[in-house]
């Protein structure tokens, strides 16, 4: 960045539209890719990080200096990502049990290692939408389960079990394209 984040912090809440253009710029990409994670496409990510970004700027005075920006800018973006979620109705719950195999492997692990992040978000864009945002919130922005139940409005044994079901289908899909084998 040419000015530090104080500055352009400042020059943003000041309203400069060169500013605002600046951080944006700055973060997007990193963001893109988070919306990316909670999105079943490119538009819908395209959206949810535009949202996001609205309410970073009229948020933005309340950023306090404490942690990293982009720590604070993520948050608002996840958080943007998960009322999508919500505001689409796309339920946690809605997964026919009988489509997951529930044999959990360490091969997953090794597996998901090999793979390029590319492949790996395509397979997680592919998962239904309670799989994808459960396994997003604790393998990938470090969420616990029983925050991830608070947020979501759900038990911390639906989470819990939505990402054992995560896990699963992750691996039945990396195994029918021959990812990994059995």
């Amino acid at each position: 960045m040419k000015m530090d984040e104080e500055q352009l912090v400042k020059k943003c809440l000041e309203k400069d539209a060169l500013a605002q253009k600046q951080l944006f710029e700055y973060y997007s990409r990193r963001m893109m890719g988070v919306c990316l994670r909670y999105s079943k496409d490119g538009d819908e990510a395209q959206d949810v990080l535009q949202m996001g970004f609205i309410k970073v700027f009229e948020k933005l005075n309340m950023y306090n200096f404490k942690g990293s920006l982009e720590g604070w800018i993520r948050k608002i973006i996840v958080n943007t990502a998960l009322d999508n979620i919500r505001r689409n109705k796309k339920f946690l719950n809605d997964v026919e049990m009988d489509k997951v195999d529930y044999q959990l492997h360490n091969h997953t692990e090794n597996a998901i290692d090999t793979l390029s992040a590319q492949d790996l978000l395509k397979v997680i864009q592919e998962m239904p939408p309670g799989f994808r945002t459960v396994f997003n919130m604790f393998a990938i922005e470090g969420y616990s389960h029983k925050e991830i139940a608070e947020e979501l409005n759900i038990s911390v044994n639906t989470s819990k079990s939505q990402y054992s079901r995560a896990r699963a289908h992750l691996q039945k899909t990396l195994i029918e394209e021959n990812i990994i084998y059995r």
